[in-house]
């Protein structure tokens, strides 16, 4: 086999940090969604994930350990480090993976967005309370990461100067939740 291309300025200098690069972005990505899956008690994917995670960077590794007089894998290496890092948010965005609780507090009368929560399919519960200055009224509603979008334009179309906030939750027991809608063919 002809080793002069490894040996060759395109492969040492441009092909071979591409490479890293792009494992580290991998890799890194894996970590990411990884530590993600860990936090959510996801007990066959944090494992499955972490196996390819290190797999990926001891290939990546050894490729930095051979050729340690290259300066410019360690500027791949590092550079992917940190895509790799806004890669695996952006997925573990788009993954949506787990459910949150909403904490919606308005100044206004809550009964239309309490409506409409419950008119959309998901549990509330409901309180007065005291705020600063006045009396609030404060509803939960605990929802799968997925629908936070449909919930908070709900509630910017009902009371656009509410307050909210989402939190993660690591397990539910029981609840309120909107019905899965089943897709059948020819339907």
């Amino acid at each position: 086999m002809d080793t002069s291309f490894y040996d060759s300025n395109l492969f040492t200098y441009a092909l071979l940090p591409a490479l890293i690069f792009f494992s580290r972005v991998l890799d890194v990505s894996f970590g990411t969604i990884r530590i993600v899956m860990v936090s959510k008690g996801h007990k066959f994917w944090a494992p499955f994930l972490g196996f390819f995670e290190v797999l990926i960077w001891l290939l990546a590794i050894s490729r930095i350990f051979q050729n340690l007089d290259n300066w410019t894998c360690y500027i791949a290496y590092a550079a992917g480090f940190a895509a790799g890092n806004y890669v695996g948010l952006l997925i573990e965005e788009k993954l949506a993976v787990g459910i949150v609780k909403v904490q919606i507090i308005t100044r206004k009368d809550a009964q239309q967005l309490i409506e409409n929560l419950t008119d959309a399919g998901y549990g509330i519960t409901h309180h007065e309370a005291n705020g600063s200055s006045e009396t609030v009224s404060i509803i939960y509603t605990i929802v799968n990461r997925k629908k936070v979008k449909r919930v908070q334009d709900i509630v910017h179309k009902t009371n656009p100067l509410a307050f909210y906030s989402v939190e993660d939750v690591k397990s539910v027991n029981k609840g309120i939740f909107p019905a899965k809608t089943v897709w059948r063919k020819g339907k």
